[in-house]
């Protein structure tokens, strides 16, 4: 390879499996009883080295404070199981099928959701993963109902290779996760926030957390913005904050080059960091400032009926639900609704994959 071919190279990692699969979660927006959103606070370390190195957050009166594993504190990839096991469950609640805190699946299910390397090497990584999920150890005070609780868990209870070939490569896992992680999902039930397959294509840990904090604090908002401080300090980068505007501004201008972050834009302006849904997301849409409207909207009957045949599997009531939550956050009125419920489940699907 050339240094002009090593420059040229897409940010992106390779789609190593094509193949739609179903929607994902975030784990951290299905929140447990606190006065504060987990995704404020950076619980996974930016490191792609075994990181040691004990942390605390502050956020007012509310603290969390993480101890490492013996192998190191868990990392942004490693929070791609957890996003599978909460997508797991999301589904079955969408179902009205009953979730338990223990799930067994297959390994290559989840690395091939996850775009994981499947390989003898990725199924090793793949057992480290679930050793510092399940050893970083988290402590808060967590407030509910006006009383402070203290608490210490760790992301997964435990974690158990059901079977394995004779190379060495998982064939059915058993996860059990935390009740703070489970309770989370049973606390706002079928409310998800739904992730871009292409999030578990970003190379840098850093690029995942600043998709994680759009996705979170912008949504589909027409704009939302950080100081470069607090950017700095909810990514839980390390660096100085002379290095991470270094990094942030190359982050931005590869962005620009090759929209790779999916669903949204960065600027940095002085010390502001300005971030923006990419056209994708709203361009059918019209402006309106009555958005009480939008409860009023009635869907014809055949509108269902085509809807489902673009489905691919989604629940018809949960694709209604995120499109009007859309449309209450843009503050946008579509001037056809019928036809807008369709494109928006066009799009999703095309979006997210198959939920078959």
């Amino acid at each position: 390879m050339t240094d002009n071919d090593q420059k040229e190279r897409s940010p992106l990692l390779p789609d190593r499996h094509p193949e739609p699969d179903f929607f994902v979660c975030d784990i951290f927006d299905a929140a447990p009883k606190s006065d504060i959103a987990p995704m404020e606070h950076p619980l996974f370390t930016l490191s792609t080295k075994p990181d040691h190195t004990p942390r605390k957050y502050r956020n007012g009166d509310v603290y969390l404070n993480l101890e490492a594993s013996p192998i190191g504190l868990a990392t942004v990839h490693d929070r791609d199981v957890l996003i599978y096991c909460i997508s797991q469950c999301m589904a079955r609640l969408n179902k009205n099928q009953k979730i338990s805190k223990t799930m067994r699946f297959h390994a290559h299910d989840l690395m091939k959701v996850t775009n994981r390397d499947t390989t003898g090497p990725g199924y090793r990584n793949f057992r480290n993963t679930l050793k510092r999920l399940q050893g970083t150890q988290i402590e808060t005070n967590i407030t509910t109902g006006g009383k402070e609780q203290w608490k210490v868990f760790s992301f997964i209870d435990s974690a158990e290779i059901v079977r394995e070939t004779r190379d060495g490569r998982m064939q059915e896992v058993e996860i059990t996760l935390s009740d703070w992680v489970f309770d989370a999902i049973n606390e706002k039930g079928g409310e998800i926030l739904t992730i871009s397959r292409d999030y578990f294509r970003l190379r840098k840990p850093l690029e995942r957390r600043l998709y994680e904090l759009a996705r979170k604090w912008c949504g589909q908002n027409t704009y939302w913005h950080f100081t470069l401080k607090t950017m700095h300090e909810r990514t839980g980068s390390t660096s100085s904050l002379k290095e991470f505007r270094r990094m942030l501004t190359k982050i931005i201008e590869d962005n620009k080059k090759h929209g790779h972050i999916p669903d949204y834009t960065f600027e940095l302006n002085g010390d502001l960091v300005k971030v923006r849904p990419r056209d994708s997301f709203t361009e059918i849409y019209t402006e309106t400032t009555n958005t009480s409207q939008i409860d009023m909207i009635f869907l014809k009957s055949e509108t269902f009926e085509t809807a489902r045949t673009f489905a691919a599997g989604y629940d018809l009531h949960f694709l209604e639900r995120e499109w009007r939550n859309m449309m209450t956050q843009k503050k946008a009125m579509p001037e056809k609704p019928d036809g807008a419920f369709i494109g928006y489940v066009k799009y999703y699907v095309e979006k997210h994959g198959s939920a078959r």
